[in-house]
């Protein structure tokens, strides 16, 4: 995905998030004061009205939803025996479950743990046509799996008694790569069956969004997450050891529901 569809998807939602929140609060402005009335010796009690009932507070919230995957991938090329000028990795996009778990520590402040179903990557060729006779650009090279969680500490916008609440946090992700598995189309590329190995990464990341308060204690989520993500890449063929860094630097649009308890 180009990083300019990228930024234009973060700042939407931003947007978004900004626009539904100050609408919300202006509605509560504009509504009309109510003439007092005088109140009786011993008032009865009241039921709560919706909007005692919704400023209410959970100290934990666990969701689930959608990651919709976009990697914005900057590899160097691939170094090594036998490897023209130019040949270069790219990573298809990918769609996961999502799943985290969100600690309040006080009415602005939570802090997330965000982490998913691994997600099964695949790697293509990008570059020369062919490598050789075995076709190149374009082929599926090869298939990982990622294990990916991310701490972020987010700010929550508005009061707690507002239907909608803008958010932007900052933290930290960890990528495991595993089941590093090359297709024959990589093999053939390579000249034989290769062994791929890529290093864990830890990188900053970030995230803005929207939550929605449904009712009681449900809420709905939408954001946009960024991560750096940074991988040297190690392929070995019958002993001839080729190299590569890649970013992956995957940016999410994350649909979620969640349940305060």
């Amino acid at each position: 995905m180009k990083p300019t569809r990228s930024i234009a998807l973060a700042v939407a939602t931003l947007a978004l998030g900004f626009w539904a929140g100050r609408a919300f609060a202006q509605m509560q402005t504009d509504t009309p004061a109510q003439a007092q009335t005088p109140a009786p010796t011993q008032a009865p009690a009241q039921a709560q009205t919706p909007s005692e009932a919704q400023s209410q507070t959970y100290d934990n919230s666990a969701r689930l939803g959608l990651y919709i995957i976009m990697y914005n991938v900057k590899a160097d090329d691939i170094q090594g025996p036998f490897v023209p000028p130019g040949t270069n990795l790219d990573v298809k996009d990918t769609n996961t479950l999502y799943l985290a778990y969100a600690r309040r520590i006080n009415k602005d402040w939570d802090v997330e743990l965000a982490f998913g179903n691994p997600p099964k990557t695949e790697t293509v060729g990008k570059g020369p046509a062919t490598l050789g006779s075995a076709p190149y650009a374009g082929q599926v090279l090869l298939t990982a799996k990622w294990f990916s969680p991310t701490v972020l500490l987010q700010y929550k916008f508005l009061d707690e008694s507002s239907q909608f609440r803008p958010y932007f946090g900052a933290g930290i992700n960890f990528t495991h790569f595993y089941d590093i598995q090359p297709t024959d189309a990589g093999n053939a590329a390579t000249g034989g069956p290769t062994m791929v190995k890529l290093t864990n990464s830890v990188g900053p990341a970030v995230n803005v969004g929207v939550v929605w308060h449904i009712d009681g204690p449900w809420h709905a989520y939408a954001s946009y997450n960024y991560a750096k993500v940074k991988s040297d890449a190690t392929l070995t063929t019958a002993g001839i050891v080729r190299t590569t860094t890649i970013n992956f630097n995957p940016s999410a649009i994350v649909l979620s529901a969640g349940y305060s308890f």
